[in-house]
């Protein structure tokens, strides 16, 4: 399934067709009780033609008792385009990656579940004639070893292309080049423990990134997690990436990497018949960098590091980058 995934995101990245970004507020129902919260997603949607599209979103299903989850999805939609195309009206379904902080079956803690399921979505977008547009989407999640659950939410997007007709566009323009040539990044930020109490610290890292292809990067880099009361962990990483330029100056990029994390937590106590050698852990990025001058940009990035010992985290990290 992650290689499913991967590829999915590498074809989507690298499909020559609209690019909209959008972001998403509402509320959500556990399904069977009334237990209600806050949600919200943001979204990555490209289309595959006139009446089909794909997308990638990442959806934070809000803290119902005993569930902080949240997760990545890939849908693969089917639209209809009504009203002179200021109205568009779609099913989407897909995979879904889910990363849930609940109750430890010990008790008296919790435990990170990673898991997959499926999310399934009606949408209806308008479209304003101009870069921005409204959509009011339900989505439908079905998960293996967690909640189901139901949500609904409105949605303000923004098309990444110049717009010249209404509606979904068709062809923005060609990218010729690689999307990264050579590009070091150093980067500060904050690490939050995904833990019901959501402890914090301070973190930094530092990024080599190399453009393999016009629509794939690879990179290298090290991570300090920093003292998170729960972990004090530091190691390597190494990503894959689809990512693509968008914007009529090309300036923004955006990006989603995935890759291993070799690292060494000094408040994890090793197992018994454990040594204190370092453990792998996997790692999933969303990223966006805006260029400015020929050589410099600024870059954030938000990971989730999915550990094997219920430590997972959230790395939010804003960066400084030297292109060549």
């Amino acid at each position: 399934m992650r290689r499913i995934l991967l590829a999915l995101g590498l074809a989507l990245a690298c499909a020559a067709h609209a690019q909209e970004m959008t972001l998403f507020v509402g509320g959500l129902q556990e399904s069977g009780t009334t237990e209600r919260a806050p949600a919200w997603a943001f979204e990555y949607q490209q289309g595959l033609g006139e009446y089909f599209a794909g997308s990638f979103s990442w959806l934070n299903e809000g803290h119902v008792p005993g569930h902080h989850r949240d997760g990545q999805a890939f849908q693969l939609w089917g639209r209809a385009n009504l009203l002179d195309r200021r109205l568009s009206l779609a099913f989407g379904i897909g995979p879904y990656r889910y990363f849930d902080t609940s109750v430890s079956s010990a008790g008296g803690g919790y435990a990170n579940i990673h898991g997959w399921g499926t999310v399934s979505s009606l949408a209806a977008t308008y479209y304003t004639g101009r870069p921005w547009f409204l959509q009011l989407r339900a989505n439908r999640v079905l998960a293996h070893n967690s909640i189901d659950t139901r949500s609904l939410m409105l949605g303000v997007g923004y098309q990444l292309e110049p717009v010249d007709e209404r509606g979904p566009i068709k062809s923005p323009p060609y990218q010729w080049n690689k999307t990264t040539s050579d590009e070091f990044t150093l980067f500060a930020g904050r690490t939050i423990v995904n833990s019901f109490e959501s402890e914090q610290g301070v973190a930094s890292a530092f990024e080599y990134r190399h453009g393999l292809a016009r629509f794939i990067d690879g990179t290298l880099g090290f991570i300090n997690e920093g003292d998170a009361r729960l972990i004090r962990r530091k190691g390597v990483t190494a990503q894959l990436w689809a990512v693509r330029e968008v914007l009529a100056s090309d300036r923004l990029t955006l990006g989603i990497g995935y890759g291993p994390y070799v690292a060494i937590d000094r408040y994890r106590a090793p197992a018994p018949g454990e040594d204190a050698t370092a453990r792998v852990s996997l790692m999933f990025t969303a990223t966006a960098s805006y260029r400015f001058g020929d050589h410099w940009a600024v870059r954030f990035s938000w990971n989730r590091i999915n550990s094997h010992y219920d430590r997972d985290t959230d790395l939010l990290l804003l960066g400084i980058g030297y292109r060549r």
